[in-house]
């Protein structure tokens, strides 16, 4: 089903969350070629944009064939905000840029009083979107989790902030910042949020399975789902979800070999695209997901994260492959 943020033409319901140290270049690659309607690069610091820090310069390349891609930045200063946004749409060209309003990661939200922390100032949350909404001749979005704390649930108030300061949709993870990533997501609060504004509205979080696409968009009327932590070691989540969403297709998972190839194929790109040294070091987490759930891999994890070269690692995926087969 197409829809739209702004004018930006999005040809299905499926987003990718901008999760950071893992929506690379190569990551998002591999999640386009499933299909993915809206890919999201991980969260940059506009402080570390704004003074030029190569490292997080690195974080901005973009491949055209991933397009709509959407950039995700992060804050507390309007004048870093809008320096940063000015250099990533004159450099990286994104469709969309996104403002990070929810982020929990105590280095974010209380050291830098940027993410999650912009929620307890609804007025600074309105002046920063409506600050990059002024200059930038793309859409820009905002990312919200519930509140600041049990005591402090604000994502209706946010919203409205949002949507009058000419933010062309939101995302909404349900959780306040004290949960992270513990607990259930509360999808009420999508629908609450859902039906106090008229931009588009984004769903985020718990979704483990194409079921629970269909149940989020069914419960919280919400126009798109987005998904992070679900895609790690398994980005055939997204082609299921697409697949389930517009068309009842049922989900056909994924064997050892279609695991296997793809460790094989996310490694090369990362190690084309960031050397082997530190492309290894990357790849450790994400072999790990993807074994994740295969019978009696608790004996090759350990010795994953002790590889230091790609024929280090294929060797051990070939022998657990073997493993396998006679099991």
């Amino acid at each position: 089903m197409k829809w739209y943020i702004g004018n930006v033409e999005i040809n299905n319901q499926v987003v990718l969350a901008p999760m950071a140290g893992i929506c690379d270049l190569t990551f998002r690659s591999i999640i386009k070629s499933m299909g993915c309607g809206l890919i999201s690069g991980e969260m940059v610091s506009s402080n570390a944009i704004a003074h030029k820090d190569k490292n997080s310069l690195k974080l901005l390349k973009i491949d055209d064939k991933q397009r709509p891609i959407s950039q995700q930045i992060f804050g507390s200063e309007i004048k870093y905000f809008k320096t940063a946004a000015k250099y990533v749409y004159e450099n990286m060209k994104p469709d969309i840029i996104d403002i990070n309003m929810g982020c929990p990661v105590p280095k974010v939200a209380l050291k830098s009083n940027a993410g999650s922390a912009l929620l307890k100032n609804p007025q600074k949350a309105y002046e920063i979107t409506k600050a990059l909404v002024d200059i930038m001749p793309i859409p820009v979005t905002v990312k919200i989790r519930s509140g600041w704390d049990k005591d402090h649930i604000n994502p209706i108030e946010i919203s409205k902030m949002a949507e009058k300061a000419g933010a062309s949709a939101i995302t909404v993870h349900p959780r306040d910042r004290t949960q992270a990533y513990s607990g259930a997501a509360d999808w009420d609060i999508i629908r609450e949020v859902k039906d106090n504004i008229d931009i588009p509205v984004i769903g985020n979080g718990d979704i483990r399975s194409c079921y629970d696409a269909k149940a989020m968009i069914d419960h919280s009327a919400c126009d798109a789902i987005m998904i992070g932590r679900g895609v790690l070691g398994n980005p055939w989540l997204i082609k299921e979800c697409i697949d389930y969403l517009d068309d009842g297709i049922k989900p056909k998972k994924p064997n050892i070999d279609d695991r296997i190839n793809m460790i094989k194929k996310h490694s090369e790109l990362l190690i084309e695209d960031m050397g082997e040294e530190i492309a290894i070091k990357r790849l450790r987490s994400h072999v790990a997901y993807y074994l994740k759930g295969l019978p009696k891999t608790v004996y090759f994890k350990p010795r994953i994260f002790k590889t230091k070269t790609k024929d280090e690692l294929f060797d051990l995926i070939d022998e657990y492959r073997l493993f396998a087969e006679n099991l």
